[in-house]
């Protein structure tokens, strides 16, 4: 199951800065168990919102050379508050380094001008193909649909493009 944790990018200035929302619905599927009397976004996922922020501005940056961004480490994690359903949690993420297989950031998510969490990333960045040549077609296609997915989300607005 795959959680998609960027509802809107609200600001995107490559090769620096991004900023995303995700509004916390009572519908997402891991409130029923995290925790049934006291609904929260897990703390895990918090961490994925900063991580799959980064991997937005890391695709611009990269001008999509790499069908897959992934999560590679996390560190210095701090939490600091709940995300309770009907919040907006807000993800501003600052690159440090964006290569061509490694990227690093640090990142923050909050609700209002509260801190929920805080972290440093670091993201590896690869296609398919490079592990299995079979595979070009599928880095081809998963590209293809990221930049459906780019544009449903606000990121060419957030850049003061058309969509």
């Amino acid at each position: 199951m795959k959680f998609h944790l960027v509802d809107k990018i609200e600001l995107l200035e490559p090769p620096e800065r991004i900023v995303t929302t995700k509004v916390l619905s009572l519908a997402e599927e891991y409130l029923a168990d995290h925790f049934p009397t006291f609904p929260v976004m897990p703390g895990v996922l918090m961490l994925e919102a900063l991580a799959q922020s980064a991997a937005w501005l890391t695709r611009v940056v990269q001008d999509y050379s790499r069908s897959m961004v992934v999560l590679s480490s996390a560190r210095n994690v701090r939490y600091a508050k709940f995300v309770e359903p009907g919040q907006t949690f807000r993800c501003e993420v600052t690159a440090r380094d964006i290569g061509s297989d490694l990227a690093k950031f640090t990142g923050s998510g909050f609700v209002g001008d509260n801190q929920a969490v805080s972290a440093r990333l670091e993201l590896r960045c690869f296609n398919l193909a490079d592990r299995q040549d079979y595979l070009s077609g599928t880095d081809a296609a998963i590209v293809e649909d990221l930049k459906r997915r780019f544009r449903l989300v606000g990121g060419p607005l957030a850049m003061g493009q058309e969509a």
